[in-house]
């Protein structure tokens, strides 16, 4: 069951400093209790006014935008989905390194990409064609074929109607700490820290909920 209103900071599921040498501490407390904090209040301070709304859960929210007051929308869409958005993020990294993938996301990233490096690279260059702020997607539709896609800002894949399996995002407070401008050297370093076990139960439970 997902949380509806009011929404609350989720702690991370490691420490700050898990993640190095590939996402530094400094990084990932600014991001964690600054940009993401920032997302839940904005995003509970925009609800408040309206309790007709505080049951729904927020991927409702986000998939039907159409149903949100015009005076809040915006404000939903964008500090909704930052907190939708790092909170998948947040969780489908551990300190663990992990090198490929395993189980039914392994089978279906080699049926729909022909390999793990040949996805690796069309990721890369999602995330790295991603002008400004945005992330970078693989999802699957109601079918369970794959995709590579990308948005911008704070934008979901849930309002297409399609399935967040895998998010990065490539926001500059996601790794300029550390990288600078160097986006591609970050992209090559996140994947070291891919919880793929988590990603095979992401896509596993999407299939399920279909």
């Amino acid at each position: 069951m997902h949380e509806h209103y009011p929404f609350t900071v989720k702690p991370l599921p490691y420490d700050y400093d898990a993640l190095e040498p590939y996402i530094d501490e400094k990084t990932m407390r600014l991001h964690h209790e600054g940009h993401y904090r920032t997302y839940v209040n904005e995003l509970n301070k925009a609800l408040k006014e309206f309790p007709d709304l505080h049951h729904i859960p927020l991927p409702d929210l986000l998939e039907n935008l159409e149903i949100l007051p015009l005076s809040i929308r915006n404000t939903v869409r964008n500090n909704g989905g930052g907190v939708f958005n790092h909170e998948l993020y947040f969780n489908v990294m551990k300190p663990i390194r992990q090198n490929k993938p395993t189980g039914k996301i392994a089978d279906a990233i080699k049926s729909h990409f022909g390999s793990y490096d040949n996805f690796k690279s069309k990721f890369k260059d999602a995330a790295l064609s991603r002008f400004g702020s945005g992330w970078a997607w693989l999802v699957n539709d109601d079918n369970g074929k794959l995709y590579i896609i990308s948005t911008p800002n704070q934008d979901t894949p849930l309002h297409a109607g399609i399935n967040p399996i895998l998010p990065l995002d490539v926001w500059e407070h996601a790794y300029y700490l550390k990288y600078n401008n160097r986006r591609g050297e970050y992209i090559d370093n996140w994947f070291n820290v891919i919880d793929w076990n988590k990603i095979n139960q992401n896509y596993q439970k999407s299939l399920i909920l279909k």
